[in-house]
């Protein structure tokens, strides 16, 4: 079981965005004393029923592989933090 902002962090989303997404019904929202939980088994479900790029998303307009500037973004954030540079 993890809570909401444990599952954001997982699926690389927003909170806000999870919350979204129970309130729609998308992923059910388990309570135990009080608290909010999502399951492991919900959160794998949803991520395998992601759409993939269409084919044609996938290359430049010429023909080169697309960047995947989310991972880049990623990496860095993750470096920043690990070195203590973000005032959390």
């Amino acid at each position: 079981m993890l809570t909401i902002p444990e599952a954001a962090r997982l699926l690389h989303r927003n909170a806000g965005t999870l919350h979204r997404w129970i309130r729609e019904g998308r992923l059910p929202l388990r309570m135990k004393g009080g608290r909010r939980f999502l399951e492991e088994g919900d959160i794998a479900a949803l991520e395998e029923a992601r759409v993939p790029l269409p084919a044609a998303w996938r290359r430049t307009a010429t023909g080169e592989p697309m960047p995947d500037i989310l991972a880049a973004l990623r990496s860095s954030r993750s470096a920043h933090q690990s070195r203590g540079l973000f005032g959390r």
